[in-house]
């Protein structure tokens, strides 16, 4: 019996120790950080799906090697910088092998060829870098393109404009404010084969390769599994299938995006779903955060009127911090800046919350200091020589009075808050405005795509300014 029982608990002992750690290992699940505006090799299918030669890679990759992976789409700048804080432990988005990237980051083995080109307008006469004196050249931020025209500006005398995705890079040339755009080669010439209004006057340059990047001296073993799984899917032909899905073969022409109906109807009834989970993750996103910043403003405000000058002083002190911070700057130093001081990854959206609870709390805290402040300060004396304690004249006399004067502002406050979402599209939140750059990536319809969002936003505002006046008309009755 003694010796059943000791069996028993050995087999759970091992277990115990063992069983978890298996199984952890099983489900391993990497974050990997893309640019979902980036086709052929990182988009969103009409069905909202994220695919392309990178996507198919690192799923066929993850399929043979036994791990899995949690697509992350911040765009390329946003996907580097959060894995050199740690939030993402790789990144695959057409990242080219320069030797400046290879100082900050530990690459795989070459999985892709490619080179920089120029590509003009339709009916341009540009052929060389000389005639691009005087004139300004778009660019995208981070790329090795970008990288490649700074270097030569100076001795060519252009000068570059820099945006954050390719398609507003094209449509600058294509409207005409920049004469041309520095891009990667397969990615230009996909654009092309796609409808996009440009062409390409000069041979590539500058020839490299694309690999998959983790941080320098991190995940070591991510970058064994690529490597393996590259081997293997190239030997048993899945690596050439998923080329040939989506730039053809030397016998079978690209093959072309599925016919969508590109009139703003057909736009909205493909993209229906997408844009609702947009304006849904915008509208929680927004709630979520005004809860938190109404919080934090009022403590921050009342600090402000109490009578005690180091409560003041803090107060102040928060106040000016966060209003004079850029929204876009405290998003980046808290989504990137802490994890990388810290070490402990912060979610996107738990990012998003606490920029919009600093930045819109530190409004709603000068507007709560102003509104008690605006009550005239006999009321307070009034009370206070009635025998009343500063606690209960602040609570029955003053803040009654003030919330009337706070309202509008709050309500005004909820309608900036819900606008400032589209601002942390930068760190990867897929609200409104972000969802819109995939589906452009996509169709490259950009003005009716924006002007459909436009709407989606003046509908929402609208609704909240007629509730805020009817607010006003209630507390002034």
């Amino acid at each position: 019996m003694k010796k059943k029982l000791l069996l028993i608990f050995s087999m759970l002992f091992f277990w115990t120790i063992l069983g978890p750690t298996n199984l952890v290992q099983a489900q391993k699940v990497y974050q990997i950080g893309t640019d979902v505006t980036y086709p052929p090799f990182e988009f969103a299918n009409k069905n909202n799906q994220y695919v392309g030669i990178d996507i198919d890679i690192i799923k066929a990759i993850a399929k043979e090697e036994g791990f899995k992976v949690q697509i992350k789409s911040v765009g390329f700048n946003a996907a580097v910088q959060s894995m050199e804080a740690g939030q993402l432990d790789g990144v695959i988005a057409g990242m080219t092998m320069t030797p400046e990237r290879k100082v900050k980051f530990d690459f795989s083995q070459p999985y892709f060829d490619t080179g920089i080109i120029m590509a003009v307008g339709k009916k341009s006469n540009i052929k060389s870098f000389t005639q691009l004196h005087g004139q300004k050249v778009a660019v995208k931020t981070g790329t090795a393109g970008a990288n490649y025209a700074n270097s030569i500006k100076n001795k060519y005398g252009f000068k570059t404009v820099t945006f954050d995705d390719s398609n507003n890079m094209y449509q600058d040339v294509i409207t005409g404010n920049s004469v041309a755009c520095f891009e990667d080669q397969p990615v230009m010439q996909y654009a092309i084969k796609q409808g996009t209004p440009l062409k390409i006057p000069i041979k590539p340059i500058n020839k490299n390769s694309y690999g998959f990047a983790v941080r320098k001296g991190h995940n070591q073993e991510l970058i064994a599994k690529f490597n393996k799984g590259l081997n293997k899917i190239k030997a048993n032909g899945t690596y050439d299938k998923i080329k040939a899905k989506y730039l053809g073969t030397k016998n079978h022409a690209t093959p072309k995006q599925p016919t969508e109906d590109r009139s703003v109807w057909g736009l909205l009834k493909q993209n229906k779903d997408a844009l609702l989970g947009g304006l849904g993750e915008t509208i929680w996103l927004t709630i979520a955060a005004i809860f938190f910043a109404t919080i934090f403003g009022i403590i921050v405000g009342l600090l402000g009127v109490l009578p005690n000058k180091f409560s003041n002083g803090i107060s102040t002190t928060i106040i000016y911090i966060f209003r004079g911070l850029p929204l876009l700057v405290l998003a980046l130093f808290i989504y990137t800046g802490i994890p990388s001081l810290t070490g402990q990854k912060i979610p996107a959206f738990v990012a998003g919350i606490i920029t919009l609870t600093f930045n819109e709390g530190a409004y709603i805290a000068a507007f709560v200091k102003g509104g008690i402040e605006a009550v005239d300060p006999g009321q307070m004396e009034a009370a206070r020589s009635l025998g009343l304690p500063f606690s209960k004249a602040m609570r029955r006399v003053i803040l009654p009075q003030g919330i009337k004067i706070m309202i509008p502002s709050f309500i005004n406050q909820f309608i900036i808050t819900l606008k400032d979402t589209s601002i942390l599209s930068v760190i990867g939140i897929l609200e409104l405005t972000q969802t819109g750059k995939i589906i452009i990536a996509r169709n490259l319809e950009g003005f009716k795509v924006w002007a459909i969002i436009a709407i989606i936003y003046l509908i929402i505002i609208t609704l909240l300014t007629w509730l805020s006046n009817w607010v006003q008309r209630r507390t002034q009755s």
